[in-house]
């Protein structure tokens, strides 16, 4: 299964906080028909109980997501920040972090998480990768150095 399209991925997202990306990242899903319109108020609720953000060695990373009752399809929604916003620690959910890509995920069937989790694992822990996603100013670059990485 492909969880990333071109179509999937917004580069250079401006937004002030948390709330904004995930509201425009939810916006472009219901969109395209990914999700029922309950996703976004159900990513931010998840949110609040259980942060997303991730530590890596030098550009964080979030994995906002929610449960498979508010998805149609299954994707993924890339998004390099303009600028860094805070979301709360996934290890330390009172620790605020500053994150610079956002993976939303949509899933509806949990049997395809473990595959997709370590495809997202091996974007994670290649600092270059995330490095060249940060810096790209076009979905295709973003999405061509995903598919790259992946193969």
């Amino acid at each position: 299964m492909d969880f990333f399209q071109e179509d999937m991925v917004i580069a250079q997202l401006k937004a002030k906080n948390k709330k904004d990306v995930i509201a425009d990242m939810s916006s472009l899903l219901f969109e395209k028909g990914y999700v029922k319109e309950t996703f976004f108020e159900a990513i931010m609720e998840r949110e609040q109980k259980f942060p997303t953000g991730l530590v890596m060695k030098e550009i964080n990373v979030a994995i906002p997501h929610t449960d498979a009752e508010h998805v149609i399809k299954p994707v993924i929604v890339v998004g390099s920040l303009a600028a860094p916003v805070d979301f709360y620690e996934m290890a330390d959910p009172e620790a605020k972090i500053k994150v610079d890509i956002v993976f939303l995920i949509a899933i509806n069937e949990s049997h395809s998480q473990p595959q997709l989790l370590q495809k997202l694992m091996s974007i994670f822990q290649d600092n270059g990768l995330l490095s060249s996603i940060k810096h790209s100013s076009s979905s295709s670059a973003i999405i061509s150095h995903i598919k790259k990485n992946l193969n």
